[in-house]
């Protein structure tokens, strides 16, 4: 029997047919106190047959050490056709992406496979400076394969918290029926909590909030499972009541989990605010649907009643205390054949909204330039147009998806690791105001057609390059599980909060110039290896070191 074993990257996504793995360029680690830090442990077993590993840390940070075994998923559609030639698989197969925890059956030893091990290293805010050896003692019930050790440098600052919004968009319903599930029961709250503290934990700090069943990715005609947070009743006279009481719950809970945004559904369907979203009212006694789909956006009945909701929804913000970090939605995506339809839905709500953030997603500058959206959410992509100075918007966000498929970041599960952490660099040159995902937990099929298993499928039916639809996996007790491209989005944050960091000791063109240290980065132009971006932070952190160990 044989074993080999190698210290990676985060970053690195180790097939199970591996034939060079990058061993991590310096053992040596450094970090700041808050801060989540990640390596791998890639192995090969060259056995006859199956074995189970076990693992001990010694370390003193033993505590603060999680190890979990990397499974392989299922990537039906790993990529579109139309894609560049950064991708690391383009067929079919059995990739790297689940993080899940090690049993008492220990982690497989795979015969003429590699696979990899992650480990976390969690620094509590109070930790004191210094450097910590973390080591990884390999081996089966007989023998010892080997010790994997990294050591840590703990440095005398900080991280502070994440300084723009992120969202990615919250699916309830998909883990209603995911877990099967009554909407509002207490087993319902209880899963909803467990996955907002996990978004939270990895740097998402915005919460999309149902106060009416969320219209989108929605088919047409179809409908999602109602989730919608705010009670109505239908009055004789033609008013409305609103009741909140699970909107204040929802907004109580969020702001526990460390939620500081609440980010209001979408108030008109996707595609171009043709129509209103699904809203649920008890009306002659009966509770049904008083629109949808055959709602006009702009008429008169659902102009009147968005007037009344929103008059009683302000009042609410302002009880909790949130009508300063609330946001809100026309239409997702707007493009010109949507214009006159997004500029009449815009008007049904601008007066009650004036005082309050309305954003959206928008690719269109010449869409921008007609004034509708103040703070427009641009594909990183189509925002070269709005990063002009004298076309730059008061905040700009950037968001990718499905379609962001050539050059620019990514978090598709076939794309390098890499390509995913960037996006807090490009963040910070590009000076953005937020990013916005639409999956955090999306488990239906393209349109919302109906349910599925996502650890049988990662692309929605062939729909979206697999990953893009959800972060994080339903786990057992109805808790998430975690994925590699939930840890690098988290990484992507806390380098961004690092250079915030920096820059509050020592100005921007500090932090510049750790980043550009003979490097080009660019939207679409950026160094896609590993062992740069682990360079490009370790000089962020010695810089900071110098400023803090004074």
């Amino acid at each position: 029997m044989g074993f080999q074993f190698k210290v990676v990257s985060s970053m690195e996504k180790v097939f199970a047919s591996a034939s060079d793995v990058q061993e991590l360029e310096s053992k040596a680690l450094s970090c700041l106190k808050g801060e989540i830090v990640s390596f791998q442990i890639a192995y090969y077993w060259d056995g006859q047959r199956r074995a189970s590993g076990y693992f001990d840390v010694i370390s003193p940070l033993k505590d603060a050490v999680n190890v979990r075994e990397v499974k392989l998923v299922p990537c039906e559609y790993p990529c579109h056709m139309n894609r560049d030639d950064g991708y690391l698989a383009e067929v079919p197969g059995l990739y790297p992406d689940l993080l899940a925890d090690i049993g008492e059956f220990g982690f497989p030893l795979v015969s003429g496979q590699w696979r990899t091990l992650w480990v976390d290293v969690e620094i509590a805010p109070d930790m004191a400076p210094g450097i910590y050896p973390v080591k990884v003692q390999l081996k089966t019930r007989e023998e010892l394969l080997g010790e994997a050790e990294v050591e840590l440098e703990v440095l005398n600052a900080v991280l502070p918290k994440l300084p723009v919004p992120h969202t990615e968009w919250f699916h309830s319903d998909c883990l209603a029926n995911y877990y099967n599930v009554e909407v509002f029961s207490e087993e319902y709250w209880r899963i909803v909590e467990e996955f907002v503290k996990t978004a939270v934990k990895f740097k998402c700090n915005m919460l999309l909030t149902p106060v009416f069943t969320p219209p989108l990715d929605t088919g047409i005609g179809g409908e999602r499972r109602t989730v919608q947070l705010v009670d109505v009743t239908v009055n004789d006279d033609g008013t409305y009541t609103f009741v909140f009481s699970k909107f204040q719950r929802w907004v109580k809970m969020a702001l526990r989990c460390g939620i500081e945004y609440i980010e209001i559904s979408h108030l008109f369907s996707q595609w171009g605010a043709v129509a209103a979203p699904k809203v649920m009212a008890v009306k002659d006694g009966v509770y049904q649907r008083i629109f949808g789909w055959e709602t006009k956006a702009s008429g008169p009945e659902y102009s009147d009643f968005l007037h009344q909701f929103l008059i009683a929804l302000k009042e609410q913000l302002e009880e909790l205390g949130i009508q300063k970090k609330t946001y809100f939605h026309i239409s997702d995506e707007p493009t010109m054949d949507h214009l006159e339809s997004y500029r009449s839905a815009l008007n049904v709500v601008k007066e009650d909204l004036k005082d309050y953030f309305i954003m959206d997603a928008l690719s269109n500058y010449e869409f921008y330039q007609q004034g509708m959206v103040k703070q427009p959410v641009c594909g990183l992509d189509h925002i070269q147009p709005f990063l002009v100075e004298e076309n730059r918007p008061e905040k700009l966000w950037g968001y990718y998806c499905t379609a962001q498929a050539l050059n620019v970041s990514n978090r598709f599960i076939v794309l390098p690791g890499a390509r995913t952490r960037i996006l807090g660099t490009q963040m910070y040159k590009y000076r953005l105001d937020g990013f916005l995902h639409w999956g955090y937990n999306f488990y239906n099929s393209e349109y919302s057609r109906y349910p599925i298993n996502p650890y049988q499928c990662t692309d929605c039916v062939g729909a979206f390059p697999s990953g893009d639809p959800f972060l994080v996996y339903p786990g057992a007790d109805g808790k998430p599980e975690d994925s590699i491209r939930l840890m690098l989005m988290g990484e992507a944050m806390t380098d961004f909060c690092a250079m915030k960091a920096l820059e509050d000791l020592a100005g921007r063109d500090a932090v510049m110039a750790c980043i550009e240290e003979n490097a080009v980065v660019e939207l679409e132009t950026y160094p896609q290896d590993s062992a740069w971006l682990q360079r490009m932070r370790e000089r962020i952190n010695q810089t900071i070191k110098m400023y803090t160990s004074k």
